[in-house]
């Protein structure tokens, strides 16, 4: 399965930071910014996360919900919120087979050792639930604003 513009955003279920199952597919009627990212409680994941926190309002505003997704189990997802007052969904991916399919799942070096985990990237789904855009290798500064943008801009 792959990802692209203008084409069907591939559904999926995964359990959020309560336990229950979410799908994409209920989110059908809005549009979404499902965001992946590393791990809970890292510097940059945290940075990024309370961005989306503090746009909260100016999504809703435009009908947007905000998911994010990431290979930490719920336990941690649930921590994660608490200790930063996190208003929307956080959804784990532990097996990555979602992160696969959106393609973010990628070899990465650190510290001159290889390991896979999550290309930070962050897709807009229209209420069609089609794909309308995708920002892949994310830099924390500015981009939650730019996603705010996008959606303003193609509402």
């Amino acid at each position: 399965m792959s990802v692209e513009i203008g084409k069907q955003a591939p559904d999926f279920t995964l359990p959020s930071q309560d336990g229950k199952e979410v799908s994409l597919s209920d989110f059908k009627g809005k549009h979404v910014v499902l965001y992946f990212y590393p791990k809970d409680m890292t510097p940059g994941c945290t940075t990024e996360a309370c961005d989306f926190r503090d746009a909260q309002e100016s999504f809703s505003e435009l009908d947007a919900v905000i998911i994010g997704v990431s290979p930490d189990p719920v336990e941690q997802h649930q921590k994660f919120i608490d200790k930063h007052d996190l208003p929307f969904l956080l959804l784990a991916d532990e097996d990555h087979k979602v992160a696969e399919d959106y393609d973010v799942w990628k070899l990465k070096k650190n510290f001159g050792k290889e390991n896979y985990g999550i290309e930070r990237s962050t897709f807009i789904i229209d209420k069609e639930g089609n794909l309308q855009q995708e920002y892949r290798k994310v830099k924390v500064e500015g981009h939650v604003e730019k996603a705010l943008e996008f959606i303003r801009e193609n509402k």
